[in-house]
C-alpha cells in the first residue's frame, strides 16, 4: 500500500513541535564526514549556528557522491546561449574532474580553507565550476554579478580580502559587449587589500590584457595541476560570502553557512518544487544573485538534477518565445524567475502567441520570486502556460523561501498576491511599530521569531554589530524582515511593499503593493510602480508610473484617468490617488528590483546616489525628465 504524504499543517506543526528533531531527520539527506549530534547550537545567541559539531563537504554533496553512485553519465549542467548560439552539456563525470583540476591549480598556488576567493564572471559553466572548485578545498567564494562597476568590486575586495579573483575577460549582453577586465584591473587599483593573483577566462568577443604575474589564463592555470581531493569542512564554517545592499550604501556581507545550506536547500528541492534526482531544474537568474547560488549551483546539483546555465534574457534573444525554447529542448520540470521577467514577455507578446509555437509536456510548475508578483502578471502566466504558477517569498539573507506553496507536500489553492504559507522554520509574524504581534489582516512589519532555521545567515561578514542593528534591534527576540504585509484568516502571508514603501497619506497607512496591482490591472498597463512622495498637506502622496503594452496607441491622458478612476473604485478616496505618469521603462536592479526608493528622491528633489546594482543607468534621466512634466524632481 503506498505511504500517504503528509499534509502541509501535519509538517508544519511536526516542526513546530520539535525543531530539533525535524532538522535531525532532514539532515540525513547530506553525505557528512562526521554526522551531527545535535542540529541548533544557540550558546552564542543571537549567533545562531547549526549542525555545528558536524564535518561534511559541499563539493562532495554536489558532485562527487553522483558519480561514485553510478550517475557520472548524467548531465549535471547544460549550458544554452542564445547570445552565443552555442550550447553544451556536462556530465557530473566531467564536472568532477573539471572542478577538481581548478581546485588542485588553486592549492598549488597556496589557496587553503577559509581563504576567500571572488568569482567575478557571466553566465557560464565555469562560474559554477570556479564556485565548486572553492568549496571543495574548503575557501570561501564571494560571487560579484559580473560587470558591476569597479568601485563597487573595489569596496568587496577590501571587506572580504580575497587571495584570489577568478574572471572572465567580458560578459556579453544582447546589444553590446561588456570588458570585465579593465573593470576589474581599476578595482583592484583602488582598492586596499590586494589579491595576490587573478584567473581569467578568455572569452573571444572580447579577450583582455594579462598583467604578467599577476594574471593567469584560465586553461593555462590548470596545465599539469593534480586534481584536489574535497576538503573536511565544519557545520557551521562559511561556504561563501555574498554582498547584498546596505541603506548605508556600504555593502552587507552576508555568510552563508555550509551543513545548514545543504540540509535546507535538499528539503526544499522535494518539498517546495517537486523535483529528484534526473529531474531538469531551471533557474533562470544570474550565479551573481542568491537565486543562482542556492537554485542554478547548488541545490539542483545537491539533488542530483540537471541545471541550465541559461546566459541570455527572457526577451530580445532572440524574442518573446526564449524561455518557451529552453523548456521544450531541455524537457525543463520546475522553471524558477522574476516576476520582471514575465512582465517584459507578456508586454512583448500580451497574446501569448510564442507560447503557442512550442510543447512543454515537461513543465510542471512555475515558480517566481525576487519581486512581489502582482497577480495579473501570475494570472496571465498560469492561462498561457497552464501549469501551477507559484510566487514565493525568500531573501538574500535567507538563501531559500520563507514563505511558499510547497507543491512536494501539498499544492494549496493558489491566492494571487500571496506567497501562500510559511514553511517549516520560519514562524512569521506580523508586528506592530511597537513590537506587538497583530490579528489577522492587519498590516504591518513581517518578522520572523528566532532562531532563524538552518543555512540563513549567522551573521555578517566581520560585522556582528552590523548584524544586530540591521536586523536584530527593532523587534528583541525577532529577524526584522524589512518588509511590511499582513496575514490572512487562513494563515496566507502577503508582502505588500518594503517597509520603506509604506506610505502614509494624511495618517492613514496605504501599502503602495495594492496600488501597483490596481495599476496592473489595467487592460493597456504591463507594468506599474508607485511610490509616495512629499507632500505639505497630506505628509506624502501617491504617485504612479507606469509602462504600456507594446502596441497601445491610446491617448496617455485618458490612461492616466483611467487608472485614477480605477483606484477610486478599488481602494476608495482614501488613497488620494490621483497622478499617473507613463513611462517607456522603470529604473531597475539587474535583478529586477523596481528602484523605488531612487525614484523617490529624484521626484523629492534630493540628491541620487547612483545605485551601484542599477540596470541601466540611463533610465533615471527619462525618469527625471518625466517628473520634469509633472512639475516634480526638477
Amino acid at each position: 500500500m503506498e505511504e500517504r504524504m503528509a499534509s502541509y499543517r501535519e509538517v508544519y506543526d511536526g516542526w513546530k513541535a520539535d525543531p530539533e528533531g525535524f532538522w535531525m531527520e532532514a539532515a540525513k539527506e547530506v553525505d557528512w564526514i562526521k554526522a551531527p549530534s545535535r542540529a541548533l547550537d544557540d550558546s552564542r545567541a543571537p549567533f545562531y549556528e547549526w549542525f555545528a559539531d558536524a564535518t561534511c563537504n559541499t563539493c562532495h554533496n554536489a558532485v562527487d557522491r553522483h558519480v561514485e553512485a553510478g550517475h557520472g553519465d548524467r548531465v549535471a549542467i547544460i549550458h544554452d546561449s542564445p547570445i552565443t548560439g552555442t550550447q553544451q552539456k556536462i556530465t557530473y563525470a566531467e564536472l568532477q574532474e573539471r572542478v577538481a583540476r581548478l581546485a588542485g591549480a588553486l592549492a598549488a598556488k597556496g589557496v587553503v580553507k577559509g581563504d576567500r576567493v571572488i568569482v567575478y564572471m557571466p553566465m557560464v559553466p565555469e562560474a559554477a565550476i570556479a564556485m565548486l572548485a572553492c568549496a571543495r578545498i574548503g575557501a570561501i567564494h564571494s560571487v560579484v554579478f559580473g560587470g558591476f562597476a569597479a568601485h563597487e568590486l573595489a569596496v568587496r575586495i577590501d571587506d572580504c580580502t580575497p587571495k584570489a579573483v577568478i574572471a572572465a575577460s567580458c560578459g556579453i549582453e544582447p546589444n553590446r559587449v561588456v570588458p570585465y577586465k579593465p573593470l576589474l584591473d581599476a578595482a583592484i587599483e583602488q582598492a586596499r587589500e590586494k589579491p595576490e593573483f587573478c584567473v581569467v577566462l578568455q572569452r573571444e568577443q572580447a579577450p583582455a590584457t594579462l598583467i604578467a604575474g599577476r594574471d593567469h589564463d584560465w586553461h593555462a592555470f590548470q596545465d599539469g595541476a593534480e586534481p584536489a581531493p574535497c576538503v573536511e569542512v565544519g557545520g557551521a564554517d562559511p561556504l561563501y560570502i555574498l554582498y547584498t545592499s546596505g541603506t548605508t550604501g556600504q555593502p552587507k556581507g552576508v555568510v552563508r553557512p555550509t551543513g545548514g545550506h545543504m540540509v535546507a536547500l535538499l528539503w526544499t528541492m522535494r518539498n517546495i518544487y517537486g523535483v529528484g534526482p534526473g529531474d531538469t531544474y531551471w533557474a533562470a537568474s544570474d550565479v551573481g544573485w542568491v537565486v543562482g547560488h542556492s537554485y542554478i549551483v547548488y541545490a539542483p546539483l545537491l539533488m542530483g538534477c540537471t541545471t541550465i546555465v541559461f546566459e541570455g534574457k527572457p526577451i530580445g534573444t532572440p524574442d518573446a518565445g526564449t524561455f518557451w525554447r529552453v523548456i521544450q529542448e531541455h524537457g525543463v520540470k520546475a522553471f524558477f524567475t522574476a516576476p520582471t521577467a514575465f512582465r517584459a514577455i507578456k508586454r512583448e507578446d500580451s497574446a501569448g502567441e510564442f507560447v503557442k509555437k512550442y510543447a512543454m509536456p515537461s513543465l510542471e510548475a512555475l515558480y517566481f520570486a525576487g519581486e512581489r508578483c502582482d497577480p495579473d502578471t501570475l494570472n496571465w502566466a498560469a492561462e498561457k502556460l497552464g501549469v501551477p504558477v507559484i510566487d514565493h517569498w525568500w531573501q538574500t539573507e535567507t538563501g531559500y523561501a520563507i514563505a511558499a506553496n510547497p507543491r512536494g507536500l501539498e499544492l494549496m489553492p493558489v491566492k494571487a498576491g500571496s506567497p501562500t504559507v510559511a514553511m517549516p522554520g520560519y514562524d512569521v509574524q506580523i508586528l506592530d511599530e511597537g513590537g506587538h504581534p497583530m490579528g489577522p489582516g492587519k498590516l504591518g512589519a513581517i518578522a520572523v521569531k528566532l532562531p532563524l532555521p538552518p543555512g540563513t545567515l549567522p551573521t555578517l561578514w566581520n560585522a556582528d554589530d552590523r548584524y544586530r542593528k540591521s536586523y536584530l534591534e527593532a523587534f528583541p527576540g525577532y529577524y526584522e524582515t524589512g518588509d511590511a504585509g499582513m496575514i490572512d484568516d487562513d494563515g496566507y502571508l502577503y508582502i505588500m511593499a518594503r517597509t520603506d514603501d509604506v506610505i502614509n497619506v494624511a495618517g492613514h497607512r496605504l501599502s503602495t503593493g495594492a496600488m501597483e496591482e490596481v495599476l496592473a490591472g489595467h487592460p493597456d498597463v504591463a507594468e506599474a510602480a508607485v511610490i509616495g512622495v512629499h507632500d505639505d498637506l497630506k505628509g506624502q502622496m501617491p504617485l504612479g508610473f507606469v509602462c504600456l503594452n507594446n502596441g497601445c496607441s491610446r491617448s496617455h491622458d485618458e490612461i492616466a484617468k483611467e487608472c485614477a478612476k480605477r483606484m477610486r473604485d478599488e481602494l476608495g478616496p482614501v488613497a488620494a490617488y490621483r497622478t499617473t505618469v507613463v513611462v517607456d521603462r522603470l529604473p531597475k536592479t539587474r535583478s529586477g528590483k523596481i528602484l523605488r526608493k531612487t525614484m523617490v528622491q529624484i521626484a523629492d528633489g534630493q540628491d541620487v546616489k547612483m545605485p551601484a546594482t542599477i540596470e541601466d543607468p540611463a533610465v533615471l534621466d527619462e525618469i527625471r525628465s518625466a517628473l520634469g512634466s509633472i512639475g516634480r524632481g526638477t
